[in-house]
């Protein structure tokens, strides 16, 4: 993600205070120092790190940090608190208009993503509010823009409608809220025309389109690789326009993201969604506390919870979760299980949602091998169903036939074959509420997981998960995840709150 080189120096930063009992002023200078620079580094603008820092400091030296138990973690918490306060507080949700149709205007540079972001949003408002969308094409600068927004309307089924490039974009826009009012359409999502730099002629038509349309939502779109740039993208556009809220694309590219850090400060207004690749399902609504927390190396487990809740089926689930405590999960199971897991997004990204996972040296560069994985199936589509189903040994004979037919060694199949076994003795662990079980099963694995160095992390400081696991109130203690930092009541009491939040959701889920 974008703010990987980030999190690793704030990381170092924070080992710093692990140990004292007492943060002094001359230790929260010296860490507000090296925050700076990495701030700078990741290409936050200038004005907002200064805020920051004034912030963190104004709140680190005195009473509320030298009283505390555990003035390492409070230093921390307070950073969290503010880098999430700089990031927008808390979600903005989508306006909706109380007339039909809601009208959605997205604005932008050219290249910056709107095109590809009004269907991954047609998409969304689909299939989670069952609604009838339209989108507008009003690029007519860029024949291509328009290609591309039939071409996703076709894809997901929904209508768009165009004129071509002969008529002026006021015009497509006018004739097509025409067509969607007849056709009590719920959602109208226009998409503007970009250039590759501001000028008058734009956001004049920008203008007479915002006239005319009288959007609920006026969306800007800006690219996340850009840096500082983005955030003076958003000031002007803003200033023209006053949009309600802001897109960030590719921040799952190679980007020091400083762009996301600057925005809200510089325009105030909200980040409402992110894009995180190419995918129509790479859409994520934006939580400041969420990012705060993926960027100080916390991790993410709601949006690990969500992600997984829209993946995977209840009954699906609650069948394998029967045949897993009964010892009868299997290779079939395996593959299903591995599709729903990869259908979530890439490995790496998801790993780096586990709270937990910074600590591990080197967990920030893991590149989970796909093609491993594709090995990994490719022996076991090579088994016979009888095979896949355990009803016969894996004798050395069967073995060199799957090697052969998967394309893989002997050695490998057998290492396979190895950690499938280990896997199920943990899974059965866990489905007893036996940490221990669990525990061998991870350790026996050791390092599972594709070039992940030091192989998981040892996950028996957490304590006992059997009351989360059958859906208690109980909390499993993550403080050994942060290297025994987080010990104090104030971080407990959030961990706890965090855990509630994630049970409700997916009771929640399972109701609908």
């Amino acid at each position: 993600m974008a703010f990987e080189n980030l999190t690793e120096r704030l990381q170092g930063v924070f080992k710093n205070l692990r140990g004292k009992r007492k943060v002094t002023e001359n230790d929260v200078l010296e860490i507000t120092k090296e925050i700076r620079v990495a701030l700078l580094e990741a290409d936050v603008a200038l004005p907002v790190v200064k805020k920051f820092i004034r912030n963190i400091r104004d709140r680190a030296i005195g009473t509320e940090v030298s009283e505390a138990l555990n003035p390492a973690q409070q230093v921390i918490s307070i950073v969290n608190e503010e880098l999430t306060a700089i990031l927008g507080g808390g979600e903005a949700e989508l306006l909706k208009s109380p007339k039909i149709p809601t009208i959605i205007m997205m604005v932008g540079l050219q290249g910056a993503g709107k095109t590809t972001f009004a269907g991954k949003l047609a998409k969304k408002l689909k299939e989670e509010q069952n609604a009838r969308p339209l989108m507008i094409a009003a690029d007519v600068y860029r024949p291509a823009a328009i290609d591309q927004l039939k071409t996703l309307g076709e894809q997901l089924d929904i209508p768009v409608y165009d004129e071509g490039t002969a008529e002026s974009p006021v015009n497509i826009v006018k004739n097509g809220l025409a067509k969607a009012r007849e056709e009590r359409k719920d959602y109208v999502l226009i998409d503007t025309a970009g250039r590759l730099e501001i000028d008058d002629k734009l956001m004049d038509e920008l203008r007479q389109i915002k006239a005319l349309a009288e959007p609920t939502e006026i969306l800007l779109v800006v690219d996340a690789m850009t840096g500082q740039v983005a955030a003076q993208v958003a000031k002007t556009f803003d200033e023209q326009l006053d949009i309600t809220g802001v897109i960030i694309t590719k921040l799952d590219g190679d980007t020091r993201g400083g762009a996301a850090l600057s925005i809200r400060e510089i325009t105030g207004k909200p980040i409402k969604f992110t894009g995180t690749g190419e995918k129509l399902t790479d859409l994520e609504v934006f939580y400041p506390d969420r990012m705060s927390s993926r960027i100080l190396g916390m991790g993410d487990m709601l949006t690990l919870i969500e992600k997984a809740q829209s993946q995977f089926d209840e009954e699906q689930s609650a069948k394998l979760a029967e045949k897993m405590a009964e010892n009868r999960f299997d290779y079939s199971d395996f593959i299903e299980q591995l599709d729903q897991v990869q259908s979530m997004g890439p490995l790496d990204e998801i790993m780096k949602m586990i709270p937990g996972m910074s600590e591990i040296p080197g967990a920030a560069n893991v590149k989970v091998d796909e093609k491993e994985i594709a090995r990994q199936k490719a022996i076991v589509l090579s088994m016979t169903p009888a095979e896949r189903r355990l009803e016969v040994e894996l004798n050395p004979a069967r073995r060199r036939r799957l090697a052969a037919g998967s394309g893989n060694s002997y050695v490998d199949v057998n290492k396979f074959i190895k950690r499938f076994n280990q896997s199920k003795e943990m899974m059965q662990g866990m489905m007893s509420g036996d940490m221990n079980a669990m525990m061998a099963g991870m350790a026996k694995q050791n390092g599972g997981m594709p070039n992940l160095p030091g192989g998981m992390p040892d996950m028996s400081q957490l304590g006992d998960l059997s009351g989360l696991m059958g859906g208690g109130a109980g909390a499993p203690d993550m403080s050994a995840m942060f290297g025994g930092g987080i010990k104090g009541k104030a971080s407990q009491f959030a961990m706890k709150q965090a855990m509630k939040r994630a049970q409700k959701k997916m009771k929640k889920g399972r109701k609908k």
